[in-house]
């Protein structure tokens, strides 16, 4: 290329450069519009946005509808901007469970929640389990960690007995990667399992109180189909699983090596207790109700301006749907989930705006998720990022909204994620565009960089951050930290989670205005988002 050519292209694309910088310093949300649409989604018409109701089915044409009148290019099924999930939906039959031990102290019968509980089997109509028992510590292998939960045990045709949770050594987010249930179960077919049983642990009482889980027994278990109409995840070669109380568990180790009394000494002191084979044998049966059912995530794109660079895309999702009614003798029976996560659905609609609204596109395309089924296992975005509407590798980055909090205005954003990808920076820089700082995830502990829509990209590759508003308070009046523990204390997946006055518009304005600055970066910027070198997630999972 001649020197005059490369000078001109360097002043246009000088040029380019600074006119998106000036642009983007002159966007504006509305908080009008945002207050707007979570007026409308957390409508008690919605009936709290379950997944595969009609209240669902109504916000997922609402917000189907938003992307229309923006322009954005459908990118759901067969030229639509729905992508339906098939999902398969199992009650358990409550009056079914039947456990029995077998045992050195004769045969005892297991009561029905009060000593166990159980979920409707996914697999199975009828689920009959009945073996030998082998206590497998926490049922974890990790060789990256240098740990083998499984090593010297034979649990093939048996059924293992797992400490729920992980070793308090390994670091938080790694740990709830190995220490999840789809991982253990997962190793337990590896070593020939045939069921599962999951125990309580001091810690676990601490968190989640066997007491607590009471209130989710009529829950159903949801999983996603695949194209031969199996369920996901479903690991039909555990013939049958159940939770155990403390002292349900007890009574699994009589006569053997060691009691429960003194596996939960050893896990006071931090050590994790070598298995061993069990004296007790269990017999257990439960019925379940299956119905296969769909729930649609809406999926759009704002097509970029470069012609090589709008082939990726930068990703935004956002849940839109919640638990549907609950279980109440109060007058008010809707779960409307304002917070969780009309509030996200709705900055995610405003973003999109922003970027529709653009006199210059940015380079790469924007992809914009409403997904379903968050509230019952993160499965719509899993679906989504299993069988994407768009190329695989073509998705450079996810920017997950969930639950923001905006009962006051923030000073600070929090990323969780961010710190395993260059995205920290990036994030970092727009946050300080829009006049915030990016704090440090408060909760470590909580492994939330697993727990959002999010973590099912990461799982595919991508490098993916959750992005809420943080717990420093613009007003020094205000205590920003408190008045997170108050809303998931008094409100969080309840009736009272609804539209009222302690919405702070100007909170969700400024949120939105972050977002759209962290998506205009990554999609303007010329390098793709990279995991940090040697990340134990760019490792495990990057393709």
């Amino acid at each position: 290329m001649k020197k005059s050519l490369l000078i001109t292209f360097a002043l246009i694309s000088g040029l380019s450069c600074s006119a998106q910088a000036q642009q983007s310093q002159n966007v504006q949300a509305d908080a009008a519009r945002i207050k707007a649409h979570l007026t409308f989604l957390a409508d008690d018409l919605l009936e709290g946005r379950d997944t595969g109701s009609r209240g669902h089915e109504i916000a997922a044409l609402y917000i189907a509808s938003q992307f229309a009148q923006l322009g954005l290019t459908p990118a759901g099924d067969n030229g639509t901007y729905m992508q339906r999930v098939p999902l398969r939906q199992s009650h358990l039959v409550q009056s079914s469970p039947k456990l029995t031990l077998a045992g050195p102290e004769g045969q005892i019968s297991l009561s029905y929640p009060k000593d166990y509980i159980t979920s409707g089997s996914v697999a199975f109509s009828l689920a009959h389990l009945q073996g030998e028992m082998v206590f497998a510590g926490y049922g974890i292998v990790a060789p990256e960690l240098g740990h083998d939960d499984y090593a010297g045990l034979d649990v093939k045709g048996k059924v293992v007995v797992l400490l729920s949770g992980k070793p308090e050594s390994f670091p938080s987010e790694e740990g709830a990667h190995f220490g999840s249930g789809s991982e253990k179960s997962r190793h337990a077919i590896a070593n020939g399992a045939i069921g599962m049983i999951t125990i309580s642990t001091p810690l676990a009482e601490k968190v989640r109180p066997y007491q607590t889980l009471l209130n989710y027994l009529h829950t159903p278990k949801m999983r996603w189909l695949d194209k031969s109409g199996n369920p996901h995840e479903a690991f039909p070669e555990l013939l049958n699983d159940a939770y155990f109380s403390q002292d349900a568990a007890a009574k699994l180790f009589a006569d053997a090596p060691m009691s429960l009394k003194d596996i939960y000494a050893q896990l006071e002191k931090g050590n994790t207790p070598k298995g061993f084979a069990l004296k007790t044998r269990i017999d257990f049966t439960k019925q379940s109700e299956h119905e296969n059912i769909s729930s649609p995530n809406v999926a759009a794109i704002l097509e970029g301006s470069d012609p090589v660079f709008k082939n990726e895309y930068v990703v935004f999702s956002a849940h839109s749907d919640h638990i549907g009614f609950a279980k109440t003798v109060l007058k008010d029976k809707i779960n409307n989930g304002a917070m969780d996560n009309a509030t996200g659905t709705s900055v995610l609609l405003e973003t999109a705006r922003l970027f529709a609204e653009l006199p210059m596109r940015p380079k790469r395309s924007i992809l914009f998720v409403a997904v379903t089924g968050e509230e019952k296992g993160l499965l719509g975005a899993d679906y989504f990022a299993q069988q994407p509407t768009v190329p695989l590798n073509a998705m450079v980055a996810n920017v997950n909204l969930d639950m923001p909090i905006l009962t006051f205005e923030s000073a600070d954003v929090i990323a969780f994620g961010a710190n395993h990808s260059s995205l920290q920076q990036t994030v970092s820089e727009a946050a300080k565009a829009a006049g915030l700082s990016l704090s440090p995830d408060p909760w470590p502990e909580q492994a939330l960089f697993t727990r959002s829509d999010h973590y099912m990209f990461v799982k595919q590759g991508i490098p993916s951050v959750f992005l809420v508003p943080g717990l420093k308070s613009m007003d020094p009046n205000v205590d920003g930290a408190k008045k997170f523990g108050e809303f998931i204390q008094k409100h969080y997946h309840k009736p009272s989670d609804e539209l009222n006055d302690s919405f702070n518009w100007q909170a969700a304005k400024r949120f939105a205005e972050v977002n759209f600055q962290i998506g205009l970066s990554l999609a303007d910027d010329n390098k793709r988002p990279t995991w940090n070198e040697d990340d134990f997630f760019g490792r495990a999972f990057s393709k």
